[in-house]
């Protein structure tokens, strides 16, 4: 009778692990990135599939939009622009096929780099170098940064409880008068705030892994714009590891569902392009082939493509339960 039980249970852990692969294969094949590009004479915001095909263009405007952010159902994308034609530039939102363009903030400053919280409720953005989280219809926006220096690329972590950006506060003066960015983790509140990189080189652009393990980066040696490179470490800032190497700049890592590879921006073939490689750096290729820049890649990750740790996953509507 025990035999019995554990062959049972056995067949039925094989057929829930054989569900999860699947289920991550579907999620793979429904990704799509969003990224900035001036292929039509302005920088506007496009999305093309994970395999780089079915490209289209979801904004249309004579100002310029930049850095792209999905929310976590991927019905929407936010993004700065200076579309509204002041000199600085603000935090919009438009429907994933580029109808509905909503403006969310308006301020003196210029604001960018929006990130969606896990739960879609809110953002954080950098605004004239300090982090601020406001709720996702523009409101009740709060201040998080405590330092004088300027913080910038604020990133959530998936279970919403911290957030990584880069920023100059106990950085290194560069040859140019201009001081270097590291990369900091702090609360999803603003407290705590810790420092995960030490280096005389330029880290910005953090992107948290889908299983919070890990982060990708930016990195650059100042006075030689050519040896930005893609970094990751461990949350923690340990085991920091270069993945890129080549002499044009590669930048704004972004991470793929499941976090099996990742999407940036590089130069290496004569003007920005979009490029995908393996989470070990592996496998680099061309994603996107346009003469104009293409920049900002970010990887949309439909929902359960990956479950937070402590959570339990409900599968075929029964109470067959997988603790991740």
């Amino acid at each position: 009778m025990r035999r019995r039980y554990t062959l049972a249970h056995l067949i039925l852990a094989s057929v829930v692990v054989l569900g999860l692969m699947l289920l991550m294969i579907v999620v793979e094949a429904q990704a799509q990135i969003a990224f900035s590009s001036n292929r039509d004479g302005n920088f506007e915001i496009y999305v093309i599939d994970a395999d780089g095909k079915n490209p289209r263009r979801l904004t249309k405007n004579r100002h310029p939009d930049h850095t792209p952010s999905w929310s976590p159902d991927g019905k929407r994308i936010v993004f700065s622009s200076k579309r509204d034609g002041g000199v600085t530039a603000e935090i919009y939102v438009i429907n994933a096929d580029g109808g509905n363009p909503q403006r969310l903030t308006n301020n003196d400053h210029d604001d960018s780099s929006p990130s969606w919280s896990p739960n879609g409720e809110r953002m954080v953005f950098s605004s004239v170098g300090e982090i601020y989280v406001m709720e996702a219809d523009g409101g009740n926006q709060q201040k998080l940064s405590q330092d004088d220096q300027k913080d910038y690329s604020p990133s959530w972590s998936p279970d919403g409880k911290r957030i990584v950006f880069s920023s100059e506060r106990a950085g290194h003066f560069r040859d140019d008068h201009g001081i270097t960015r590291e990369i900091y983790v702090m609360e999803a509140d603003g407290g705590n705030e810790q420092r995960l990189t030490d280096n005389r080189n330029d880290d910005w652009d953090p992107a948290w892994s889908p299983d919070g393990k890990r982060i990708a980066f930016s990195s650059w040696k100042p006075g030689d714009w050519l040896t930005l490179e893609i970094y990751v470490m461990d949350a923690d800032g340990d085991n920091q590891r270069r993945l890129t190497r080549n002499r044009h700049p590669d930048g704004s890592p972004s991470w793929s569902p499941g976090g099996k590879r990742i999407a940036f921006s590089s130069s290496r073939d004569g003007n920005g392009e979009i490029y995908v490689m393996d989470a070990d750096g592996d496998n680099q290729r061309r994603l996107t082939k346009h003469g104009g820049h293409d920049s900002s890649p970010e990887w949309y990750t439909p929902p359960l493509a990956v479950v937070p740790a402590g959570k339990k996953l409900m599968m075929w509507g029964r109470l067959k339960q997988v603790d991740r």
